[in-house]
């Protein structure tokens, strides 16, 4: 083989090589653009729409169990509210009416020491039948939790006590305290329910 005719084989076999190498590039660049994965714009975009919806769907059924829960529960308190306030009005008034009914005894003696005043003209006997009544009546208030206060020479005090006067105490010591009582203070089962109406030594 002469010199010309191997440069001008050697020549082709480099175009050759080169025309490879190109169609090479080629392939794997298009392989690439052909390439379905997360990188590739659109396909991306399509998941995260996809993704979107469903968030939010799962939110609006949330939401949706949550108004129905909120919706329960108004209507729950209000039917408690209603419930309560019809217990607490038939509490007053079963309440009410043990306190009438435990007094009706009373009020039946009262009818007969009026009686007896009428027809009787032993004032010892009327004496003792009214204070029989007014003893029986004490009772059964104090039955029902009513106790009377006790003011008298205690030391003054304005969440107990309503200072109608003041006097000039009699001695040094009772300055202060409570020398006289207009009206008693009752509790009620401890709770106060009338102030002590008072006379205040200064």
């Amino acid at each position: 083989m002469n010199e010309q005719a191997f440069d001008k084989e050697q020549t082709t076999n480099e175009q050759t090589d080169n025309l490879t190498h190109e169609t090479e590039s080629a392939e794997d660049i298009l392989a690439r653009e052909l390439n379905v994965d997360d990188s590739v714009p659109g396909t991306q975009h399509l998941d995260d729409s996809v993704d979107d919806t469903t968030e939010m769907e799962k939110l609006r059924a949330e939401l949706e169990e949550s108004k129905d829960k909120y919706l329960r529960l108004v209507a729950e308190f209000d039917n408690f509210r209603r419930r309560n306030a019809k217990e607490r009005v038939e509490l007053i008034q079963t309440a009410g009416k043990e306190i009438i009914q435990s007094l009706l005894e009373v009020l039946d003696d009262t009818d007969r020491a009026a009686k007896q005043m009428e027809s009787s003209d032993d004032l010892a006997q009327v004496k003792e039948g009214i204070s029989l009544v007014f003893n029986k009546l004490r009772g059964t208030l104090q039955a029902k939790g009513l106790r009377k206060m006790e003011s008298i020479g205690q030391p003054f005090d304005a969440d107990l006590h309503e200072a109608i006067t003041e006097i000039p105490a009699p001695s040094a010591e009772l300055s202060g305290k409570v020398i006289d009582e207009i009206e008693p203070g009752y509790y009620l089962n401890d709770k106060l329910i009338r102030f002590a109406k008072v006379i205040v030594g200064k």
